[in-house]
């Protein structure tokens, strides 16, 4: 689950967002017009990884599903 959601939530955005709603290494950032993109924090460190990938992502080598807070 992602921290601060409701079940509900979490499944709406892993619809949306697929694996990057509950990685680790994802942060969701929101534009000023209100658009939500995921910034994934490998690609900091590996060009291999897109800043903002294509959502929803099925598949991802990088994924580490974030722990429950």
């Amino acid at each position: 689950m992602v921290k601060g959601m409701d079940p509900v939530e979490t499944r709406r955005q892993r619809q949306f967002a697929g694996l990057c709603a509950d990685c680790q290494h994802a942060r969701q950032v929101e534009s000023s017009r209100e658009t939500t993109f995921y910034l994934c924090g490998l690609s900091a460190t590996d060009p291999s990884f897109p800043k903002y990938p294509r959502l929803p992502v099925i598949q991802c080598r990088g994924y580490a599903r974030r722990e429950p807070q």
